[in-house]
């Protein structure tokens, strides 16, 4: 088992290791949000996917493109029909006039195609340093930390950040020092899909995780056991 303090060293080369790990895992990890290439869905689509699930985010996204076909549509419509498509996103007043703000900016000021850049992104209704990173990163592959919530407790858990830092913007800064910058926003969708599947928020399955020989969590649940014992 691994010590509880570390290196900067050591810890960057553990946080390697599990991103070669997760890759092995998932070797065609890529963003859960349907968007098909076109910049300006995951724009909207990031904005949906606050305190909601990508798979709701999906399931709205697909009605609201079929009814605002491009983000000119979106700019122009009637807040209420908006606000009535994707009221099952939650927060539907607030994102609402976000993404209506955020189109007609768009396509205003940008000629309808994304901003690659992140203090330009800033500026976008309900845009914060998520959403910009998803942005970057899948659209532009720039290296890109997407803290999400996977991204901050499975880090967390790992021992790659601080024990009770839930801050995103702390989290990503942390792991822009550690993750490879190339790797970075495909560990992030990959840290999404094993967040799901093998590290859940309520019950992780530690037993039969890749990663456990690099887990602080882990770790810990087996000298409470041997403690026990």
């Amino acid at each position: 088992m691994k010590k509880k303090t570390e290196s900067a060293s050591v810890k960057k080369a553990r946080a390697e290791r599990i991103v070669a790990l997760l890759e092995q895992k998932y070797p065609e990890s890529e963003c859960a949000l349907k968007y098909s290439g076109e910049g300006w869905k995951l724009l909207v689509l990031g904005r949906l996917s606050a305190q909601c699930t990508d798979a709701r985010v999906n399931i709205v996204g697909e009605e609201l493109f079929k009814k605002f076909p491009d983000p000119q549509s979106l700019a122009r419509c009637e807040l209420a029909d908006l606000e009535n498509v994707i009221r099952p996103c939650g927060l539907y007043h607030t994102k609402a006039k976000d993404i209506k703000a955020s189109c007609a900016l768009l396509c205003e000021r940008y000629g309808g195609k994304v901003p690659d850049d992140m203090d330009t992104l800033l500026t976008f209704p309900g845009v914060g340093r998520k959403i910009a990173n998803l942005l970057l990163g899948d659209l532009y592959s720039r290296p890109a930390i997407v803290a999400d919530t996977h991204c901050i407790r499975i880090s967390e858990r790992l021992g790659l950040t601080k024990e009770g830092e839930k801050d995103p913007v702390r989290t990503e800064k942390t792991l822009v020092g550690l993750i490879p910058p190339e790797k970075s926003a495909e560990f992030c969708h990959r840290l999404v899909e094993f967040g799901r599947e093998v590290c859940s928020a309520r019950r992780p399955d530690c037993e039969n995780c890749i990663l456990s020989a690099e887990c602080d969590f882990y770790s810990n649940k087996v000298k409470a056991v041997d403690k026990q014992a």
